[in-house]
C-alpha cells in the first residue's frame, strides 16, 4: 500500500513500457520536447479532458475521470470511462441512472496500433485503478487510435495484468533510485520526441564504431531513416 503523496502518474507506465530511459528523463530530470506526434497527441487528449457526463442508450460516458490505485501507488486521469448496463452483478450504480453499469475505460491515442504492449499496459493500469475504487471487475477495455480512427479493444488477461503490476513496481523503484538508465538504441528511438536530448550514440557506450557502420548499412538496405550520431562537444 503506498501514501497518495507517493502516488506516481498512470501515463508514466506507458513510457516506461516504451523506454526506462525516456520515462527516467521525463520524470526524474523534468526533460521534455514537443514534435509534431506529442503536440497532436496533446490535443486530443484536452479535448476528452474538458471533462462531462453523457448518455447513449445503455452506455453512460464519463471524461476526464479521477482515477487512483493506493495497491499500486498510480493515481491519473482517464480520457474516456464508458459504463455499460449489465442485467445482473456485479456492477455499479450510478446516480440518476438505474440499474446495473460495468465500467469499461478507453484511451485516445493519435497514432496507429502498436505491436508492444505499452499502450495496453496504460489502459489495464486503468482499469486496475477503477476495480480498486468501484470494487467491480473491469474485464475489457479500448485504445482509440486517431489515424485509422478505430477502435481496438483490449481484455484485461492475467498476463497483461501481470505486466502491469511489474511495470508499476520497477515506475517506483526507478523513482526511487533517481537514477536514470544508460541509452538503449532502438527502432523506436526514431519517433521519439527526447532523441535529440537523451543522445543515444552518445550515451549507449557500449556500441562500438563497427557495430554503428553495420547498423547504419542495414538501415540504409531497408530503405530506413538513419538516426545520425550527435555531435558533442
Amino acid at each position: 500500500m503506498y501514501a497518495e503523496e507517493d502516488f506516481l502518474p498512470v501515463s508514466a507506465l506507458q513510457h516506461l513500457a516504451f523506454c526506462e530511459r525516456q520515462c527516467a528523463l521525463i520524470y526524474l530530470e523534468q526533460v521534455w520536447d514537443e514534435n509534431r506526434l506529442t503536440t497532436e497527441g496533446k490535443h486530443l487528449h484536452e479535448d476528452t479532458h474538458q471533462g462531462g457526463r453523457e448518455s447513449r442508450g445503455n452506455v453512460r460516458i464519463v471524461r476526464g475521470l479521477r482515477i487512483h490505485s493506493v495497491r499500486l501507488g498510480l493515481a491519473g486521469q482517464t480520457d474516456v470511462v464508458e459504463f455499460h448496463r449489465v442485467n445482473e452483478p456485479p456492477g455499479v450504480v450510478l446516480p440518476e441512472a438505474p440499474g446495473l453499469w460495468r465500467p469499461f475505460p478507453v484511451e485516445y491515442k493519435r497514432g496507429k496500433p502498436k505491436i508492444e504492449d505499452c499502450d495496453r499496459v496504460q489502459v489495464c493500469a486503468q482499469a486496475l485503478c477503477l476495480e480498486e475504487m468501484l470494487q467491480v471487475p473491469v474485464e475489457q477495455g479500448a485504445l482509440y487510435y486517431g489515424r485509422p480512427r478505430r477502435r481496438e479493444e483490449v481484455t484485461f488477461t492475467s498476463d497483461l495484468r501481470q505486466e502491469t503490476e511489474v511495470l508499476a513496481l520497477r515506475l517506483h523503484a526507478l523513482i526511487d533510485a533517481g537514477e536514470t538508465p544508460p541509452a538503449q538504441i532502438k527502432r523506436t528511438c526514431r519517433s521519439c520526441s527526447l532523441v535529440h536530448l537523451c543522445l543515444p550514440r552518445v550515451s549507449d557506450r557500449r556500441r562500438s564504431a563497427g557495430r554503428y557502420l553495420a547498423q547504419v548499412l542495414q538501415d540504409l538496405e531497408k530503405g530506413d531513416e538513419v538516426i545520425p550520431p550527435e555531435e558533442t562537444s
